[in-house]
């Protein structure tokens, strides 16, 4: 699953406000935070990112 690019652009990471990129796999898809002290991964699901720090993935 792929977002589009001008998405990627304008979201930031709602904790810290770090670019995100995505990840994940195809069956999960993420995005994650590029900030080196953050690194939440947020769900996306059905194509729509889910931007909420309770529903991120703490790195690990």
């Amino acid at each position: 699953m792929k977002l589009e690019p001008f998405l990627l652009e304008i979201l930031v990471c709602p904790q810290c406000r770090a670019a995100l990129t995505e990840g994940g796999s195809e069956e999960q898809p993420e995005l994650v935070c590029t900030g080196e002290s953050c690194g939440l991964a947020y769900p996306v699901r059905d194509g729509i990112p889910v931007l909420l720090i309770d529903e991120a993935r703490r790195p690990s």
